[in-house]
């Protein structure tokens, strides 16, 4: 099973590519979580304190999560299940005016 994340503004220059594609063994149940902890193995210390609250371990509020283009507050958060293909977004706070 294969799924592919995708690295907006600082994070893309963080980690220096806009794309990465992670596998699993097929029949293995993946959730957002999973990849999130294969990332940070992956990027190490960077990665982990621009996405995760170093007091709570929590995401950062400031970003959002969208699977195939929908929050992952509108499903079922860090335990949302992926399926092959699925695409994973990481977006930084967006500003206007």
């Amino acid at each position: 099973m294969k799924v592919s994340v995708r690295f907006f503004a600082a994070l893309r220059e963080l980690i220096g590519k806009k794309a990465e594609s992670i596998e699993f063994p097929d029949g293995k149940e993946v959730t957002v979580e999973n990849v999130l902890e294969r990332l940070a193995e992956l990027y190490g210390k960077d990665f982990v304190e621009y996405v995760f609250d170093r007091k709570t371990g929590e995401i950062q509020s400031y970003l959002t999560l969208l699977v195939n283009g929908r929050s992952i507050t509108t499903l079922d958060g860090l335990k949302t299940m992926l399926t092959d293909g699925d695409v994973l977004a990481i977006l930084p706070p967006v500003g206007g005016g």
